[in-house]
């Protein structure tokens, strides 16, 4: 399982919620989870700031090894 989806669980966030804070789609956060959808820069961006994951961190949201800070 991704980061990403750990630390929205994590916070009882709906990938809906995480979307919205992120200003992003829902659908385009369902398929980064599901590994179909490769994320621009920007958009992991967008995520770890919504999850308060320092942005020198953003990579980590797509391996299953914890960032160093959450």
């Amino acid at each position: 399982m991704l980061n990403l989806t750990r630390l929205r669980e994590a916070r009882g966030w709906s990938r809906s919620e995480l979307a919205r804070r992120a200003k992003m789609t829902a659908a385009d956060v369902g398929k980064i989870e599901a590994g179909r959808l490769r994320p621009y820069d920007s958009q992991l961006r967008k995520l770890a700031r919504a999850l308060g994951v320092p942005p020198r961190d953003a990579n980590c949201l797509l391996e299953g090894a914890a960032p160093d800070a959450a």
